[in-house]
């Protein structure tokens, strides 16, 4: 079976996705423009070093999408540009700070 049809039904690859790798990918996203990536730092919190030692931590991962979901413009703009949704991104944060 392909990973991307369940028992007949197409679903979207955001769909298959880890709510980590959905972090992740936003992370790198984040991190690509320095405005973004400063104004992360400043308002979590995190250091560049934290951020490096938890890119497996959950919390870690919930704040960079907690970040995002507090700017829907970025939340949105990040979404799209990972082949995602906001709603997805969302999910994810609430599955990875639960």
């Amino acid at each position: 079976m392909r990973p991307d049809i369940n028992h007949g039904k197409q679903h979207s690859r955001s769909e298959a996705r880890e709510p980590s790798v959905l972090a992740l990918m936003a992370l790198a996203w984040t991190l690509a423009d320095d405005r973004r990536a400063d104004r992360l730092l400043a308002l979590t919190g995190l250091d560049a070093e934290a951020l490096r030692a938890g890119v497996d931590d959950p919390a870690i991962l919930g704040a960079v999408l907690a970040f995002l979901a507090d700017h829907e413009p970025d939340l949105i703009a990040c979404a799209q540009s990972i082949d995602s949704t906001a709603q997805d991104l969302i999910a994810a944060k609430e599955s990875l700070i639960a």
